[in-house]
């Protein structure tokens, strides 16, 4: 069996143009039109390189996790439980406001509005939150085990009440927020933190 025809586009480069438009308008949001046009590619050669929309968007997300929203693998490194939250809560203000990029957070934009068709877009996207609020709430553990949060302090709360804010931020910028003003609001959540 003989090689195939190379490929006429840079398959990485028409991801991240893939990842802007999923990012701008959400997967419901997005046609494959929308994704042809902006990759500079046929329909054929999507299928060909990445299977359907849903195969697509998930390399996407994928993508996504490993750069723009990635903050949450830096968060976690972080030597103290209020450094954790401090690092989440500034991480997520840089993605979802960082000039040249679409503003808010393409977990948050993907999972709000979707219908029966992207159910298993929307079943992926929530376990990816689900795993990174359990990843958070572990990190806390180890905090309050090293004395470092108080022994009665809530962890499963706690991560619930970062992801809780981390989401209401990215609907802010979203919704153009200044990130002065989302700067404030990190403040004052970070002002709650137990002692």
């Amino acid at each position: 069996m003989g090689a195939g025809r190379p490929r006429a586009f840079d398959v990485d480069e028409a991801l991240d143009r893939a990842l802007e438009v999923f990012w701008r308008q959400g997967y419901e949001g997005t046609a494959l039109s929308d994704l042809t046009a902006a990759m500079g590619i046929s329909r054929p050669s999507l299928y060909a390189a990445y299977g359907n929309k849903e195969a697509l968007f998930r390399k996407v997300l994928d993508r996504y996790l490993d750069g723009p929203g990635g903050y949450l693998r830096q968060a976690l490194l972080a030597p103290t439980g209020r450094a954790v939250a401090e690092e989440l809560l500034r991480g997520a203000i840089r993605a979802t406001t960082a000039e040249g990029r679409p503003r808010g957070c393409l977990v948050v934009q993907s999972a709000l509005a979707t219908g029966e068709d992207a159910t298993p877009v929307r079943r992926h996207v929530l376990a990816h939150r689900r795993a990174s609020q359990a990843a958070l709430r572990e990190r806390l553990e180890r905090a309050r085990a090293e004395g470092d949060l108080p022994p009665d302090a809530d962890t499963a709360a706690l991560a619930r009440y970062l992801w809780t804010t981390v989401y209401g931020l990215s609907v802010q910028a979203a919704g153009g927020a200044a990130r002065e003003d989302l700067e404030r609001v990190a403040e004052l959540a970070l002002s709650t933190w137990p002692s």
